[in-house]
């Protein structure tokens, strides 16, 4: 994944004229974009957290976690919760009024430095077409989630959307089922909740 590729993703959240630019905005601005509120309404992050069903019990990695929009969220259900980002002044802001089960981890692009065999839920959303070598990526995937984990893939629908970044940048729904499908992960289950991303859950063949 390229140095800025989750960077990119982040601010195209609020507007989808920003992947054009050659040179992104500052860390600050993306916080902003990432917590403004009228992202609520489409993203629908209650809805999507009580899709989830986590369990008090579980361990939710949340890669491309950013200013922890979800992660915070997760918390509250979760017995744990890792925000794991490239951005360190964005997991400043995931810190700062953060539940004490939260925890951030500062990834490398090609590795969310998770503890093996430690996370029932790897959760990715609007990330995941950015990651560059995912086949590599799943591969480790594998070895941090624990026998019964599960990944959780919300990311734009390949078209032209209010939000989110142009079709160019974005993966295909069927495309990130073959690729984890590949991986030896299946689809279980998909919802359509979300008015411009596709929510997918898969866990291990």
């Amino acid at each position: 994944m390229k140095r800025n590729a989750w960077i990119l993703v982040l601010a195209s959240l609020g507007f989808g004229q920003v992947p054009h630019q050659h040179h992104p905005p500052s860390s600050d601005e993306y916080a902003k974009v990432l917590e403004d509120p009228s992202r609520d309404a489409w993203q629908k992050p209650h809805d999507v957290v009580m899709a989830l069903d986590l369990k008090p019990t579980d361990v939710v990695a949340d890669i491309g976690a950013g200013t922890g929009y979800f992660a915070r969220r997760f918390a509250h259900h979760a017995a744990k919760v890792y925000a794991v980002d490239i951005d360190a002044k964005l997991l400043a802001v995931a810190r700062t009024q953060a539940p004490g089960n939260l925890e951030t981890i500062l990834a490398s692009p090609d590795d969310p430095h998770l503890p093996d065999q430690s996370i029932d839920v790897v959760f990715f959303c609007d990330v995941l077409h950015h990651i560059e070598h995912r086949p590599a990526y799943y591969a480790k995937l594998t070895n941090v989630l624990k026998p019964s984990g599960r990944i959780v893939v919300v990311d734009f629908y390949p078209k032209d959307l209010p939000v989110g970044p142009p079709p160019s940048m974005k993966i295909a729904e069927q495309d990130v089922i073959a690729e984890l499908r590949n991986a030896g992960f299946d689809l279980r289950k998909r919802l359509e909740l979300l008015p411009y991303q596709y929510f997918l859950f898969f866990s291990k063949r």
